[in-house]
């Protein structure tokens, strides 16, 4: 099968069933398909790769690393949705003659500063941008830390964080 959403979870069913479930990257199975995508040329390009002697195989993934992955993915996001609102009150505190440097750190060095002394530019909306901000910053730490306490309990987590250069925490 090409490893695609639901792959991993028939996989595991067809392992349990005593059948020898094999993934394959979709980029390897692309080679394959001749003309326009179908499932009969899907299929077709299936059979055909599945049979080439150097084909390499994904590894059928466990609901365990499933829930890790997709912490990871909902983390990711939620860090481009606040860099993309840091972004925003930015230009809106510019427009407003507000300025200072970019980075989310200058932003939290600087907002506590901005909000105590300029009210008189300050509207109620960019407040609640604001609030919408620090929202996904503690959603973001939350996540981080769920992530800290799975790899904690990892013992080749462990080891990896031991590495000089990979940080010991993904938390913020």
């Amino acid at each position: 099968m090409v490893a695609c959403v639901g792959a991993h979870h028939l996989s595991r069913r067809l392992k349990a069933l005593g059948h020898d479930a094999r993934l394959m990257p979709a980029k390897y199975v692309r080679a394959f398909l001749k003309g326009n995508k179908n499932d009969y040329r899907d299929a077709e390009a299936i059979a055909e790769a599945v049979q080439r002697p150097t084909m390499r195989f994904v590894a059928t993934k466990t609901a365990e690393q499933l829930d890790l992955q997709a912490l990871h993915r909902v983390r990711s996001r939620l860090i481009g949705e606040r860099t993309a609102i840091a972004n925003e009150i930015r230009a809106f505190l510019l427009d407003r003659g507000i300025a200072f440097a970019q980075g989310l750190h200058r932003l939290r060095l600087a907002l506590p500063e901005i909000l105590a002394t300029r009210t008189d530019v300050l509207a109620p909306r960019l407040l609640h941008l604001i609030g919408d901000w620090r929202h996904l910053d503690h959603r973001i730490h939350t996540v981080s830390l769920e992530i800290q306490l799975l790899a904690q309990e990892d013992p080749a987590c462990d080891r990896l964080m031991t590495v000089p250069g990979i940080p010991a925490s993904p938390v913020e």
